[in-house]
């Protein structure tokens, strides 16, 4: 019983995680179909920039508990200030490309942002433990699990709902699909295709960036730590379905249920499990568990 209580927390705290990072990254694609290889960075520059706002914090002698504010506004700052600046200066001269062409701008976004995290914050690690420990730890049924691993969970299921709300409920969510399904009737119609993704692109940034702030407590911030999310975001969002929230909702649970069984049960396969996984789901449904199907134009 306790093996399958720590298989369950520790498979949703994971699947949160994934789901956080994944979401950004469907989301772009759902409404710009660029698939975006520089998310990792986003989530490397929102772990760094809150790191190192949390350091800072703590060493001017705050209030502790303002420094959950520090970790995510620095990361929210930096995440959407970085992604206009790459939206603007560089994508939106690329639109209507073929998406191996964006595929291959964005990697370069990639190792130009990677290089430029080395040369603002260095190779060394950093370290910003405090929020993680501040909210302690919980005892269950003789096993001891931390509280902001339980926070994670809420902020996924938070992001979840509002990215559901935003698309199904709002004004501006409804002409966010009127785009998704046909873009040149929707300028026709008079919406600003062009506002649009730039908006998409910064909250898909936005939430990457996030992902990154929330990870920084519970390990350390090291370089490269983009390029080895974006294998795992890919890998969800392959699994649901290329541009489908709930798809990556459902991906980040098969692939988070699926790692915590194999690291409880059989941890030789941690690494594997993952990719065999995604190779099952593509061997029966290639599009993914749940792709937005596209209009068929006449």
């Amino acid at each position: 019983m306790k093996q399958l209580i720590a298989i369950l927390v520790d498979g949703s705290v994971y699947a949160s995680w994934l789901f956080i990072i994944s979401a950004g990254l469907t989301l772009i694609y759902g409404v710009m179909r660029i698939l975006n290889m520089s998310h990792g960075s986003f989530y490397a520059l929102g772990a760094y920039s809150g790191a190192a706002m949390v350091g800072w914090y703590f060493s001017t002698g705050s209030v502790p508990w303002f420094s959950f504010v520090a970790l995510i506004g620095a990361a929210l700052v930096a995440g959407i200030t970085v992604g206009l600046l790459v939206e603007r200066g560089l994508l939106r001269f690329m639109y209507g490309r073929d998406e191996v062409v964006m595929i291959l701008v964005t990697y370069a976004v990639l190792l130009i942002m990677e290089d430029a995290i080395k040369l603002i914050w260095g190779v060394e690690p950093y370290f910003a433990y405090q929020p993680y420990t501040m909210l302690g730890r919980t005892k269950f049924a003789g096993l001891s699990f931390a509280n902001y691993d339980f926070m994670l969970i809420g902020v996924s299921i938070l992001i979840g709902l509002a990215l559901w709300y935003g698309l199904n409920r709002t004004q501006n969510g409804k002409l966010l699909r009127v785009v998704i399904h046909d873009r040149e009737i929707a300028g026709a119609l008079g919406i600003n295709v062009s506002r649009i993704f730039t908006i998409t692109f910064l909250i898909g940034a936005g939430i990457g960036a996030l992902a990154g702030a929330l990870t920084a407590p519970g390990l350390s911030v090291v370089p490269g730590m983009g390029i080895e999310v974006i294998v795992l975001a890919f890998a969800v969002v392959v699994i649901g379905g290329l541009g489908s929230i709930s798809g990556a909702l459902v991906g980040a649970l098969i692939v988070g249920m699926a790692r915590a069984t194999a690291v409880h049960l059989y941890p030789e396969v941690e690494l594997f499990v993952i990719y065999a996984v995604m190779g099952l789901v593509l061997a029966f449904r290639p599009q993914g568990l749940f792709a937005v199907a596209n209009a068929r134009k006449i």
